[in-house]
């Protein structure tokens, strides 16, 4: 079984910040707030020890370093935190702080075995293409084009693959995205555009992907998924994909201004 610390350093370079900067064992990413992920500190893990710090009165003076971090950069302070013993001292002054939860998530992965097959009709390439990204931010984007252009980057950071899937009429229906990183796959970017819904395009852009990193020698997958979206889940464990872990992302409460009554 992969080791926790080394899934979430494959997840940390398959979706990279524009910007990071490491604080002591945390990292602070921040990039234009395109996405939670690249906008969140990883209080990363190192094998064998806690993520984050284990001292309370060392966590809270962390934790006022890393918001006035975010502050000059006019972003929320939001942890990626991972839901196991690990990260209990950091929960603990996070819930006193009165920190929210927000877009639980699942991690899954599998081996190379018993792989589906894969489908001639979705089309692979390395970049992604205008149509690619149509899709995709058509689903999971939030903003105009300044924000594409930032998820862009983001996307075209480490070697990958790209998988689209057109109706009988041509018109694409479903995309994926496989990040290529340190001898893993992760799968990203899994979106199908709600007139193509329930029709299969989603399992042959996953099947594709996983057959074009199994063609690359990779020695597994992982992919994630949000806990509410039980449809997406059904099918990646059709897929073979078992659950692994899951985190959540806290995020500093709101401070509001003083009302003029």
């Amino acid at each position: 079984m992969v080791e926790q610390a080394t899934i979430e350093s494959l997840m940390d370079k398959a979706w990279p910040a524009l910007e990071r900067e490491a604080a002591g064992e945390w990292v602070l990413r921040a990039s234009d707030g395109v996405t939670q992920r690249a906008n969140s500190v990883w209080p990363r893990s190192v094998q064998g020890h806690e993520s984050g710090l284990s001292a309370e009165g060392g966590l809270e003076a962390a934790i006022r370093s890393a918001s006035q971090w975010y502050r000059k950069r006019r972003l929320p302070l939001i942890f990626q935190v991972f839901e196991d013993s690990r990260s209990a001292a950091l929960n603990s002054v996070l819930d006193g702080q009165r920190f929210t939860r927000q877009s639980e998530t699942r991690i899954m992965v599998r081996g190379v075995d018993g792989l589906p097959p894969g489908s001639p009709d979705v089309e692979i390439s390395h970049r992604p293409s205008e149509e690619w990204l149509e899709v995709w931010w058509s689903v999971d984007g939030r903003g105009g084009a300044a924000e594409l252009s930032v998820a862009h980057k983001i996307l075209t950071a480490c070697p990958s693959l790209y998988a689209l899937v057109r109706n009988d009429d041509g018109v694409p229906a479903a995309v994926g995205r496989l990040a290529l990183v340190d001898g893993w796959g992760g799968i990203y970017s899994m979106a199908t555009s709600a007139a193509h819904r329930r029709r299969g395009y989603g399992a042959k852009v996953l099947a594709c992907l996983l057959e074009g990193g199994a063609e690359k020698g990779l020695e597994g997958f992982w992919l994630l998924v949000t806990a509410a979206n039980s449809a997406a889940q059904s099918l990646y464990a059709q897929a073979g994909f078992s659950e692994y872990g899951s985190y959540v992302y806290r995020q500093a409460p709101l401070k509001r201004a003083p009302g003029g009554c």
